[in-house]
């Protein structure tokens, strides 16, 4: 009696499942996209595509609330990578005392983002979609306040633009999604 498997067929078997969730996962990242840059006109869907994609988990993502937590870890990892390049640039002191008080705020406001965001996710695990909203709409406030300081003096430019609106657009990303889960 021949089997019913042959040793070729788990490895197909398993290669046809881990692409099947592949597929999902990209839809449900592209659907999600596209209704939270409509919903948003200052959210670029190709930003919220290519950042969501970047995430390893999200390549086995099979529902909505699952890529919300990977959108709020993923402005973690941007607040606490943005937090150490304002670290870096107070310790290579500038000339102009402006842009070190700027910056001296940037790292006061990111520092205060870290542990935010960390019960921003714990709102949302435990499905307090309000709290989480309140925790990331101030995470986001953070990234226009310190971009918002540079602006004070004529002539200055930001060196966290980039960055800032990075934060902005994660943020925004996240907003959507507890928005459409709450």
């Amino acid at each position: 009696m021949r089997p019913l498997f042959s040793s070729y067929s788990l490895p197909l078997l398993l290669l046809f499942i881990s692409t099947f969730h592949a597929i999902n996962a990209n839809r449900l990242i592209h659907e999600t996209c596209k209704k939270c840059s409509q919903k948003d006109p200052n959210l670029s869907y190709n930003f919220c595509v290519n950042s969501l994609q970047a995430a390893p988990k999200s390549q086995s993502v099979d529902d909505l609330r699952e890529l919300g937590k990977i959108s709020i870890k993923l402005i973690k990892q941007n607040v606490t990578d943005t937090r150490n390049h304002i670290k870096n640039l107070l310790g290579n002191k500038s000339s102009d005392s402006f842009i070190e008080s700027c910056l001296s705020d940037c790292f006061d406001l990111y520092s205060d983002a870290v542990p935010t965001l960390s019960q921003a996710l714990k709102d949302y695990k435990a499905k307090r979609y309000d709290d989480a909203n309140i925790e990331v709409s101030s995470v986001l406030d953070a990234s226009t306040t310190c971009e918002d300081g540079f602006v004070e003096k004529k002539g200055v430019v930001s060196p966290l633009t980039k960055r800032n609106n990075n934060t902005f657009q994660l943020s925004a990303i996240a907003l959507s999604i507890v928005n459409m889960l709450n």
